[in-house]
């Protein structure tokens, strides 16, 4: 992605530019890019203090939302402060391989001890368990055509076209079969917790 320089434009709205991540549309995450770019950018440098550094972060976390989608929920929070903490987080990942490469060096590991850890905390480590979960159980309950797709295009890294020729079926098919998977994923993930559930009824 090349840098969008210092204007930005209008952020678009979270959760419809979140559905249309869900469903692959290139042109909704060039607007994100061109929304957060910066942001993104100018919290990594003020971490990394490399510009270097801070735009291979950039690079890091807009992929991380093209590849991944679901990671960001629209109900949790503003997409801005979800850019901004995984900017941090990634920022905070790098100086920390960083760090460690120069204690492998022979340098000072003092720098390592005083950054501050990036792992997730309690809370946070509850909620990724569960959603990994929920996540799961949906895919689950997906037809296996869809479900092979699905596997193939997000958990082994193929394009539906190469997904297509390893299924032989027509690249037509693949697409369809993709977007309808993501499409009933999008549908049960963001469906309410049943309160019935939630009184333990």
């Amino acid at each position: 992605m090349e840098s969008t320089g210092g204007t930005s434009a209008p952020p678009p709205a979270d959760a419809e530019v979140h559905r249309r991540l869900v469903y692959g549309d290139e042109s909704a995450l060039a607007e994100v890019y061109t929304a957060y770019g910066g942001l993104v950018r100018r919290i990594a440098v003020r971490v990394t203090r490399s510009p270097a550094a801070a735009e291979d972060v950039a690079q890091e976390v807009f992929a991380h939302l093209w590849s991944r989608p679901y990671t960001f929920d629209a109900g949790r929070g503003s997409l801005r402060t979800w850019l901004s903490l995984l900017a941090h987080r990634r920022a905070v990942d790098w100086v920390r391989s960083e760090a460690r490469h120069r204690k492998d060096a022979g340098a000072d590991d003092s720098a390592l001890q005083a950054i501050p850890d990036a792992g997730p905390g309690p809370d946070e480590t509850v909620v990724d368990r569960e959603r990994s979960l929920l996540l799961h159980s949906a895919l689950a309950e997906l037809p296996q055509p869809q479900r092979e797709v699905v596997h193939l295009a997000y958990f082994a890294g193929r394009t539906y076209r190469q997904a297509a020729v390893e299924l032989g079926i027509p690249e037509g098919t693949a697409k369809t079969r993709l977007r309808s998977a993501l499409r009933s994923l999008a549908e049960t993930l963001a469906e309410p917790p049943d309160p019935a559930l939630e009184r333990g009824a």
